[in-house]
């Protein structure tokens, strides 16, 4: 091993992107705790209230959120017990299923999301430029469609079916 591999932009690029996402992670987790809510729990009902028909099959949402079909499942009957989600039969294969966000879930969601943007905008967002974050934005995708191709999965069928 050189130095020169330790003095790596490919490195600094990485150690700054994980320095930062779980810096801001943080601070978003504790917010999320104030409303009796996980970031794993956070993150599913963020993606069920955006789709369409604030809906998803479960492998969708498996996919998307990058957990496994039994993560999934427990993040969901949590969801369940709580009454912000609900599952739905898939009415075109009787193997699949839907989860659904219910009128408590979208109550839940209007309830956090006001102080969660504030902290976004504080911690993230407010701190780059209008073209640093559209530049942002562009390269995170172009990364997440690399590494997780199957992360939007699901909405555009979702989209079609309504």
């Amino acid at each position: 091993m050189t130095d020169e591999m330790l003095e790596d932009p490919r490195i600094t690029a990485m150690g700054l992107f994980v320095e930062a996402f779980t810096g801001v992670t943080a601070r978003l987790n504790v917010q999320l705790a104030e409303h009796g809510l996980g970031n794993v729990d956070f993150e599913v009902l963020v993606r069920l209230s955006r789709s369409p028909g604030g809906e998803l099959r479960m492998t969708d949402l498996a996919a998307q959120t990058g957990l496994s079909t039994s993560g999934v499942t427990r993040v969901v009957d949590r969801l369940e017990r709580d009454g912000l989600a609900t599952r739905r039969a898939c009415p075109t294969d009787r193997r699949g299923s839907f989860t659904v966000v219910t009128a408590a879930g979208v109550a839940k969601m209007h309830e956090v999301l006001p102080d969660h943007l504030a902290l976004i905008e504080e911690w993230f967002t407010g701190r780059l430029s209008p073209e640093a974050l559209e530049a942002l934005l562009c390269s995170l995708r172009t990364v997440r469609d690399a590494v997780r191709p199957g992360a939007t999965s699901g909405a555009a069928t979702t989209a079609a079916a309504a």
